[in-house]
């Protein structure tokens, strides 16, 4: 079988392994009891379906296979599972974090508020046997702070003979995955370096919290909720664990309707519970997000950033513009009639595909440039946004939109407590510590022949 977007004779990749029937498991769960039950019945046992796969480049090696085929519902009752046996010294702290942009989804399918799905969210999965349930914006917070100082020091270090710019997010799994192992050497030196929110939580919670508790990593187990699929492949990416372990930072990946689907299964007697926080008892009392329409957004706070410290120019608002469609819109900063930054946000393969080309000819224009696989950004996550056609639901979508834009903004430099990480955990804002915690590396393949000619 091949993805309608593959160029290749054959793909790797199946809809299902024989691995994924010999998964096993302690006791059923509501998930595997009532498969066809509910409008994501089909995302119960997490298989990569080849038509959600982003980065289509058969990728997806043997070993890798039979990974995804555990990030499922499956391994996260099988731990808690295990947590009821007798046997204690098999037993796991079980963490769930979860994405900014899966809180909407959860509003919307239940109807309530932000603040009180995050509220009936925590309590269900505390109801099932989980100990700690965080919200992931202050590692949003860390990757965006970071990703602010590169691009500022990319903007200084680059000239026509050392080209620094244009500086790539790398944020999104989807797209990272395609630059690497597709588009190879001529891409991957713009990436960002900053980890995304979903590595800088898992060295968070594996590496931090795991010292606050006095627990060794792998007494850990960690879960992300997150609105797409391809945050499960960004999990099996080498080198995501901490600078101080070699745990993986996160154990399973669910999506939004994976775990809305085992809400609607269980008969469970909820209360309501306030998130967690990193620091010890206290709670997070309110739902905040970043800057981003639908996204966790690094462009519009890299912009203000850089317009403060290379310009020293305040923006209170930053202004859009729609170029080829909706979903590639542009952000300048203009001063006497000059053009001082173009940023750009490229939302969706075809969109990116037109980027590469410009930047492969060396006539694209901008210093930064937001990238992000899904058409329409994260809200539109294929784990969350589909109706039960396989088609984008978009009266779900506007909905989430709109209860997205509601939530209260909070930038990442006001937060007292990521301030506090950076001296206590990292040693310093720019220590030897924070650049091995909070960076990566991306290999630089040689580029793929038919890299280019894929037509998403």
């Amino acid at each position: 079988m091949k993805c309608e977007h593959c160029t290749r004779k054959e793909c790797s990749k199946k809809t299902k392994t024989d691995d994924e029937e010999n998964v096993s498991d302690e006791a059923p769960s509501p998930a595997q009891e009532n498969r066809e039950k509910g409008e994501f019945h089909k995302l119960a046992d997490a298989k990569i379906f080849l038509s959600d796969c982003l980065a289509c480049d058969s990728c997806l090696t043997a070993e890798e296979g039979l990974q995804l085929s555990q990030q499922n519902a499956k391994d996260f009752f099988r731990v808690l599972n295990l947590n009821k046996k007798c046997d204690t010294s098999k037993h796991k702290v079980l963490v769930v974090s979860v994405c900014p942009q899966s809180l909407p989804y959860f509003a919307a399918k239940f109807n309530v508020s932000v603040t009180d799905a995050s509220r009936r969210l925590c309590g269900f999965l505390k109801s099932l046997g989980v100990h700690y349930v965080f919200d992931t914006t202050i590692a949003v917070d860390f990757s965006i702070l970071e990703s602010q100082k590169e691009f500022v020091r990319r903007y200084h270090q680059h000239s026509e003979g050392a080209r620094a710019l244009p500086m790539l997010t790398s944020a999104c799994p989807g797209w990272v995955r395609y630059a690497e192992r597709v588009l190879g050497r001529p891409v991957t030196p713009h990436l960002c370096t900053a980890k995304s929110p979903q590595q800088v939580m898992g060295s968070l919670v594996k590496d931090y919290f795991a010292r606050q508790q006095n627990l060794s990593p792998e007494k850990i187990f960690h879960v992300i909720v997150a609105p797409c699929y391809d945050r499960k492949l960004e999990a099996l990416r080498e080198g995501l664990s901490s600078a101080s372990h070699s745990s993986r930072g996160a154990d399973c990946v669910l999506t939004s309707g994976e775990v809305a689907q085992i809400m609607e299964q269980s008969d469970l007697s909820v209360q309501d519970a306030t998130v967690d926080t990193l620091f010890g008892d206290s709670k997070e009392e309110k739902v905040t997000r970043h800057d981003g329409a639908s996204s966790d957004g690094h462009l519009a706070h890299v912009f203000r950033h850089a317009a403060k410290e290379l310009f020293n120019e305040d923006v209170e608002e930053v202004t859009y513009r729609a170029r080829r469609n909706k979903d590639f819109q542009e952000v300048t900063l203009e001063k006497n009639g000059e053009v001082l930054l173009r940023f750009a946000a490229a939302y969706g393969f075809r969109n990116i595909q037109n980027m590469i080309l410009k930047l492969k000819k060396g006539a694209l224009p901008y210093h930064f440039v937001e990238v992000l696989a899904c058409p329409g950004g994260c809200l539109n996550g294929r784990g969350q946004a589909q109706s039960r056609d396989g088609r984008v639901d978009k009266a779900l979508l506007r909905q989430m939109e709109g209860i997205y834009s509601d939530i209260p903004v909070r930038p990442p430099e006001t937060s007292a407590h990521v301030q506090e990480l950076y001296q206590q955990w990292l040693e310093g804002l720019d220590s030897p510590k924070a650049q091995e915690t909070l960076h990566t590396r991306f290999p630089s393949p040689e580029l793929c022949a038919h890299g280019l000619d894929i037509r998403w």
